[in-house]
Parts: structure tokens; sequence; C-alpha cells
């Protein structure tokens, strides 16, 4: 595997991907405990979610860290409360690799620094249309776990937001 470091840039915002092992589709089902490990996670660190969309077997957030070294921490955090708490629910199978994990995440995540609004808005765009992307809706405004009402509230997108011609082609896509 080839090595990967991480950008440490304080005063950025992370662009993250989050997904559940194999795929599994355990996210909306469990919502209420999501929701859980990031409220439990915020006791620990200091940070803000400019906007997420969580779909059935994965997440994207762009996270503003207030110390730019944290953001493994917080992901950590969020999926080890997770983990912890879905077990009494939940049928989980233990990692191959590590027998200290429960196989409820994927063991990495993507992460992106971002380096300006341009590029913040392009990833903003890509975490509301993802779930019209992967056909859980027909429009970005349909899919109530995200923050695109949020961002229809504060007049960043218009309610009727989402174009199946426009160019999202980012980087990354999941």
């Amino acid at each position: 595997m080839p090595n990967y470091t991480r950008i440490f840039a304080e005063g950025h915002a992370y662009f993250i991907t989050i997904n559940t092992e194999k795929r599994r589709p355990i996210l909306i089902d469990n919502i209420a405990l999501l929701r859980q490990a990031f409220a439990n996670s915020k006791q620990y660190f200091d940070y803000t979610i400019d906007c997420i969309s969580i779909m059935p077997d994965h997440l994207h957030m762009i996270l503003l860290p207030r110390n730019a070294d944290e953001y493994p921490n917080i992901i950590t955090s969020i999926k080890m409360y997770f983990s912890k708490n879905i077990k009494h629910s939940f049928q989980t199978t233990q990692s191959q690799s590590n027998k200290r994990e429960l196989g409820v995440w994927q063991r990495r995540y993507y992460e992106h620094t971002i380096r300006d609004e341009n590029e913040l808005e392009k990833y903003r765009n890509y975490v509301h249309y993802n779930p019209v992307k992967h056909k859980l809706s027909n429009a970005a405004k349909d899919w109530e776990f995200s923050s695109f009402s949020k961002f229809v509230k504060n007049g960043f997108y218009d309610e009727d937001w989402y174009n199946l011609d426009e160019d999202l082609d980012l980087e990354y896509q999941s």
C-alpha cells in the first residue's frame, strides 16, 4: 500500500468520506446512534460540520476543526462510539485485520484538504448532490439526512437546486 501523508493545515476545511465495512447499509437505520456519536465527539474536540450528507452505507461531510491536527481523532471518536454502541442492536463481525475492530467501518477514510472558496463550493455541491447521485432521492431537498435544508434556509441554495447536467466531477467520487 502506498504511503499517504495527511495534511494538517490550520484554518482549512476538510472533505471527509467514511464508509461502512463492506458498504453495509446500517447508517440510516441507526441515525440516532450516529447523531449521538457526533455529539459525544464534540465533548472532546472543538469542531463544526459545515455540511453533511448521510447515506445508508457512507457519509460525506466538510469538517472545520479548531485544531487541524485533531481531525483524525475526531473521526476515530465518532467511529469508536458508534461501533461500541451498535453492537447492542446489531450483529457485528470482527475484522480479520485487527481483533479489536468490530467490522462496522472501513479502516481508512478519505480526506481532502479544501484549498479555497471555489473548492469549498464544489465540495458542498458534491455532498448535497450525493443522495441524488446514488438514487436515494430525486432531488437534494428530498433527502432528510443532509444539511441541504440548512443551506436553503441560509440562502446558499434555491430549494429546487440540482442539475443533473451540472459538472460535479471532483477528484473523488464515491
